[in-house]
């Protein structure tokens, strides 16, 4: 377990048995309640792997805690209440003018940026330094502008996401093609059936009126995922390069996740919300136990994301310069990797894994201003329970942490859920500080 002495390896498996034995005499008390608090354990766990993940992938490749990875959390579900509020139990209206073009400037701003990063080394040289520059502005004040008629018209998601959906999936299965087919003239032939089948997607989002909380989803991931661009790029890498000090990097992160928490506060109020119901929600009955389709569907979406991760760093070029930037920044920069980019885009992703999160959890539960520091505190003791750094281990630690804590209120009120959690971090952070699986 990483432990470098025998005796603390020793306390592990004299641990581990106990556990095992109490549970296990629960099981044997009560087998319908087991089973309750056990699936309880795996749709929280799932929550908390997926926060893990994403909060794993940032640090294993910039070495430095990002406190906004909780306000993410907390934008992914809020944004859903944003724009589905209407469908709430309780209906609230929070639209915001301002808002909407705060949101559509971000929008803009990383458009622009990521046009600038990915074309312009290589426009440069054949059209000069003016007109990249009118390209980038011209895409970045039609995102912007994009942006803000979708959050100011959020009854219409499914027709105004529509030409959306089409263009991602029909360059999706072209991309998709490429990488199986390895021959253009294989990709020139598929690439008709990927844009029919983008066309027809799209067409059944645009007559799916049903579809526009899901499609909030996206909307409010994506939304996270800009804001960590933003941060990334405007606060982040030119503090890295005067400060160079993690502790300087951690306060800037801790203001940014004080300041959206108040904002979110100032613009919803301070009491719990409920988000609206999805699919799924309606719970089936299983030797005793109840369990919702919904809570199946968060731990499939776990799997799905570490599965798509490691996929994502082993056998793409891109996920070899994000591990390399992990191993030494300086040494990427020499050999020519982008660093600037990759790790823009490595925010990116952890931001949207954490959105993705907080969504999951408020759909379950509901969502309140403080949640993203909860959300925040769970990704990370699970990161250090599973071995920081490694994705195996933020995937099991997000489950042992969500069974130890069903498990630990069985005989216990509820509200020392939150108290079990800091003694497991504890007690890893004393005696095993590398975690069930540490990093390689």
């Amino acid at each position: 377990m990483g432990g470098r002495l025998t005796w603390t390896n020793g306390l592990a498996v004299v641990l581990v048995v106990l556990v095992a034995l109490y549970i296990g005499w629960k099981g044997v008390q009560a087998p319908s309640l087991a089973l309750q608090f056990a699936f309880n354990g795996l749709s929280v766990g799932a929550v908390y792997a997926l926060l893990a993940l994403g909060f794993t992938l940032v640090y294993s490749t910039v070495w430095f805690f990002d406190l906004y990875y909780g306000a993410a959390a907390a934008v992914g579900a809020y944004g859903v209440l944003y724009l589905r509020s209407q469908d709430a139990a309780t209906f609230y209206d929070p639209s915001s003018a301002y808002l909407n073009i705060v949101f559509a400037l971000i929008a803009a701003g990383v458009a622009a940026w990521g046009l600038h990063a990915t074309l312009y080394p290589r426009l440069r040289s054949s059209l000069g330094q003016v007109v990249p520059l009118i390209i980038d502005a011209g895409v970045g004040i039609g995102v912007g502008a994009y942006t803000w008629y979708v959050l100011a018209n959020p009854d219409s998601l499914h027709m105004l996401l529509s030409p959306a959906v089409g263009l991602f999936v029909a360059l999706l299965l072209t991309w998709a093609s490429g990488r199986m087919l390895r021959r253009r003239a294989a990709i020139v032939v598929a690439a008709p059936f990927a844009a029919a089948a983008g066309a027809y997607l799209g067409y059944v989002a645009y007559t799916t009126p049903e579809s526009n909380l899901y499609l909030s989803w996206v909307v409010s991931c994506l939304l996270a995922g800009a804001v960590g661009v933003a941060l990334y790029r405007g606060l982040y890498v030119y503090m890295r390069q005067r400060a160079r000090s993690p502790l300087v990097m951690l306060v800037a992160s801790l203001g940014v996740l004080l300041a959206i928490s108040a904002a979110i506060t100032i613009v919803f109020g301070s009491a719990g919300r409920p988000l609206p119901s999805a699919f799924g929600s309606d719970p089936w009955t299983i030797s005793g136990a109840n369990i919702k389709g919904f809570n199946v569907f968060t731990i499939g979406v776990a799997f799905a994301a570490f599965l798509g991760l490691v996929a994502f760093l082993k056998f793409t070029a891109f996920g070899k310069m994000v591990r390399a930037i992990g191993d030494d920044e300086e040494v990427s920069k020499v050999v020519g990797i982008n660093t600037t980019y990759v790790i823009t885009i490595v925010f990116f992703i952890g931001a949207v894994l954490a959105a993705l999160a907080g969504l999951l959890s408020g759909h379950d539960t509901a969502v309140q201003p403080r949640m993203g520091l909860l959300l925040l505190l769970k990704g990370w003791i699970a990161s250090v329970v599973g071995g920081i750094g490694n994705l195996y281990g933020a995937l099991l630690g997000g489950f042992v942490l969500g069974m130890v804590e069903q498990f630990g209120i069985w005989d216990l009120a509820g509200e020392w859920k939150d108290g079990i959690a800091v003694v497991l971090l504890i007690m890893f952070l004393s005696f095993w500080p590398t975690g069930l699986i540490p990093r390689k």
